[in-house]
């Protein structure tokens, strides 16, 4: 009788764990992940993320959770971009996992500032923000080195300044809307502050 108790008390004891392996989510394939790249986002994004037209983002290294809440706010329309709305309307959230872990693992390359007239005033306000139209340090949320915090804030290190220029035009004008809070850094903006932190944000490592 003792035996059978004991057997019962072990079932039960090993029954959270079982359950809590069955919850786990399923680690991303990075494989499944390189097909899509391959098959859909190469011709804008490259196979590998990398430094493709300037008028597309960098995504080698970006953090995957970041990718992934993109791709969803374009499938739901809330970020708005006819071409990747209508990629991310076939892709399911599987799909958006798999192939933001395969660009996550790609290694960064680096990039380069452009605009030497402007590197001091980009530095400025990449590090320091601007105190008097209360713009914050964009490395407060984007790390001194451009390399994002995961799961919050994405890596901009080395993108292409001719899309960093777009975005913070796009937050500027609200037609970029999913994200309040660089909307309104933006909208604080000038063109020329704008033009400055973009190339710098180029030339981060």
């Amino acid at each position: 009788m003792k035996s059978v108790v004991s057997l019962l008390l072990a079932a039960f004891a090993a029954a959270p764990a079982v359950a809590a392996d069955a919850a786990a989510p399923a680690k991303p394939d990075l494989a499944k992940g390189q097909a899509i790249a391959t098959q859909v986002c190469a011709a804008c994004h490259a196979v590998d993320g990398s430094r493709g037209s300037p008028a597309n983002p960098i995504l080698q290294g970006q953090h995957p959770e970041y990718i992934v809440k993109q791709l969803t706010e374009f499938k739901a329309a809330k970020r708005k971009n006819p071409v990747m709305q209508g990629f991310a309307a076939a892709l399911s959230e599987a799909d958006m996992k798999n192939v933001a872990a395969f660009y996550a693992s790609k290694e960064v390359k680096p990039g380069f500032a452009k605009n030497k007239e402007l590197v001091e005033l980009g530095e400025k306000i990449y590090r320091g923000g601007i105190a008097d139209k209360q713009v914050p340090a964009c490395a407060g949320c984007h790390n001194p080195t451009g390399a994002g915090i995961p799961s919050q804030y994405p890596r901009l290190g080395g993108q292409h300044a001719d899309y960093t220029l777009a975005q913070l035009n796009a937050f500027r004008a609200g037609a970029r809307a999913n994200n309040a809070q660089m909307s309104a850094i933006a909208s604080k903006m000038s063109d020329r502050e704008i033009q400055a932190v973009s190339d710098y944000i180029a030339g981060l490592r």
